[in-house]
């Protein structure tokens, strides 16, 4: 079984927690740990679990809302970390030991009974990488900063059960905020966060009969509304039977199976 909980997803902190039950017994990633020391306590908590119940940390890339307190929570833990030797680089490179770990474009990882499938994105970082999860079965898709979907990136959604998926800003109120201009260009540009009909297009073109689950992330408190994302995604979907959600920017969501 494979289910996954969001623990926060917006500009102040990203955190998902992917947990897979298996032949090995249970294994929990968390996926960015972009929240402050205790709001990602709090998260864990209300999720059922403690620090030590995480076996290993996957960091996407090194903007704060990420990477957070990524290197202080490993360092207490004591737990592996993955990152891609860019965003190590962006960092500046502190010397982890043998808790760092180099994720790659294209190349499958083990965690457990957790298969993990990094790879590149479009966005203003240095070798970001997102990731599809599985547990042998299912295929959750995490999705969150990127500036446009290239045919790489739809190749490795393809066939997944959920996704968490960015729906950062919508377009017109992008457009009509009082953000400097320079910021709308770099939010709406390709190295930059997906409107919610770019995410919309991509739920299409990933679309198939077993997508059960899409749930829209690091929404744009000040450019965006829950409602308009769900409706460019259920738009898109075009079927009742795939269920939309959204998560909340300092409470994630509830334990979603995958």
């Amino acid at each position: 079984m494979l289910r996954f909980r969001n623990l926060g997803s917006g500009s102040t902190g990203n955190a998902t927690v992917v947990e897979a039950h298996g032949p090995s017994g249970v294994t929990r990633l968390l996926v960015d740990c972009g929240l402050k020391p205790r709001q990602l306590a709090h998260g864990l908590a209300q999720a059922g679990l403690a620090a030590s119940q995480i076996d290993a940390v996957f960091v996407t890339h090194e903007h704060g809302d990420h990477i957070g307190c990524a290197e202080s929570f490993i360092r207490r833990q004591r737990k592996p970390l993955w990152m891609s030797q860019g965003t190590h680089t962006a960092i500046g490179a502190p010397d982890l030991g043998d808790m760092l770990h180099f994720a790659r474009d294209g190349v499958a990882l083990q965690l457990g009974d957790l298969q993990l499938m990094p790879f590149t994105v479009p966005h203003d970082a240095h070798e970001p990488l997102q990731l599809v999860c599985s547990d042998g079965v299912a295929r959750l898709g995490i999705l969150t900063d990127l500036g446009h979907a290239t045919a790489h990136v739809l190749h490795h959604l393809r066939g997944c059960h959920a996704l968490l998926l960015e729906c950062n800003h919508d377009a017109a109120l992008l457009s009509g905020s009082s953000y400097p201009e320079f910021l709308k260009q770099r939010i709406a540009g390709r190295q930059g966060h997906l409107s919610n009909q770019q995410a919309a297009d991509i739920a299409r073109a990933v679309n198939h009969a077993a997508l059960r689950l899409v749930v829209a992330a690091h929404l744009s408190e000040r450019n965006n509304r829950p409602a308009l994302a769900q409706q460019a995604l259920g738009d898109a979907l075009g079927r009742e039977h795939a269920a939309i959600g959204v998560a909340d920017p300092l409470r994630g969501t509830d334990w979603l199976p995958v």
